[in-house]
């Protein structure tokens, strides 16, 4: 199932981890989350992906008991997320954006408080401190400040100090933002253990690899609605059966080898980020993909176009979103709305 449908009702001894229907919450004339339907399967990752301003964040606060819903339901392991909080409280934990530990302390010094702070005694705090540190490769730094720490060692203790008491749902909100790619996959190797170790993740990306790498199932988001929720599979081929990707030898082509494609193909091309690189959608069946993409490139040829490079694969997520947005899911510069009141 690829395209967006209700979240059908889980079977009572194959409880969800997630199941909203109808959530809603505004912020003044903004929806910021328009009528959400989720269901997250437990001891998975679970990708909600969109670019900045979808409404990610504010989904994650109302799942996390931090926002009140203004419509619709929502629930975490059975429970309601207003009328029974604190339940729910009790077996979540959440990693924002930004990072929540004290940048004047230590590594341990900060594990050891919230462990302090969550019931552990002294011992026991020092010890799961450590534990944890050793796990994410923090022990050498464990006795730096946080503040001299680089942006992926913030992460990494960020997730670490989330996990203290191992929650049944871990809420992971944009936790590679800004890192560099050796950062970001030592990030991916943490979530993929916390999984293995039995805990249900719910990440929120507006990086396309990041789903694709990490997540089973992907709810695509944009304007505060779902539109399109399934395995990676499924949203891939949701778009057709794959898609011509061209490198061009001369970048001053690209205009009139978009122009070809596009005639050749019934469809707009995208340009990438490579000035001599082009990628276009093809036909629904294999047979017929392979059809049109040779009919492609000899009009490419009768054209003068020298293309250097061909390949015939499956689509991109980035493909997906821009087929069910009319644009790519590149990061966009408007934040979502900012919360004006969290719950008691």
């Amino acid at each position: 199932m690829t395209a967006h449908r209700v979240a059908r009702r889980a079977d009572p001894g194959d409880q969800p981890a997630i199941e909203t229907s109808g959530l809603v919450k505004t912020f003044g004339q903004t929806r910021a989350v328009d009528g959400v339907d989720l269901l997250v399967p437990a001891g998975t990752v679970y990708g909600v992906l969109g670019p900045n301003g979808a409404g990610k964040t504010t989904a994650v606060k109302v799942l996390a008991t931090l926002l009140r819903p203004d419509g619709g339901e929502a629930r975490v392991f059975g429970h309601d997320v207003l009328r029974e909080a604190d339940a729910v409280r009790s077996r979540v934990s959440l990693t924002g954006q930004y990072a929540s530990v004290d940048e004047d302390l230590t590594g341990t010094e900060n594990l050891v408080l919230l462990a302090r702070l969550l019931g552990h005694g002294k011992r026991a705090a020092r010890e799961r401190s450590g534990q944890l540190l050793e796990a994410f490769g923090l022990r050498d730094a464990a006795s730096r400040q946080v503040k001299n720490y680089s942006g992926g060692m913030r992460r990494r203790i960020d997730i670490a100090a989330s996990i203290l008491n191992t929650p049944d749902l871990l809420f992971l909100d944009e936790p590679t933002t800004g890192l560099d790619p050796r950062s970001r996959n030592q990030v991916w190797e943490i979530v993929r253990a916390v999984v293995a170790q039995g805990t249900t993740v719910l990440l929120t990306t507006q990086y396309l690899d990041e789903a694709d790498q990490l997540a089973s199932r992907i709810a695509v988001i944009d304007k505060g609605k779902v539109i399109a929720e399934g395995t990676k599979g499924e949203l891939k081929a949701s778009v057709g059966a794959g898609s011509v990707h061209l490198r061009l030898r001369a970048p001053e082509q690209r205009a009139e080898a978009a122009h070809v494609l596009g005639t050749a193909l019934g469809v707009e091309p995208q340009l990438e980020a490579d000035p001599v690189a082009l990628t276009a959608r093809v036909g629904d069946g294999a047979r017929d993909a392979a059809e049109q993409a040779s009919k492609a490139l000899a009009q490419l040829a009768c054209a003068g176009i020298t293309v250097d490079n061909f390949s015939l694969g499956q689509p991109s997520l980035d493909e997906v979103f821009l087929a069910l947005t009319d644009r790519p899911a590149t990061p966009q510069p408007t934040p979502e709305p900012q919360p004006k009141g969290v719950l008691a």
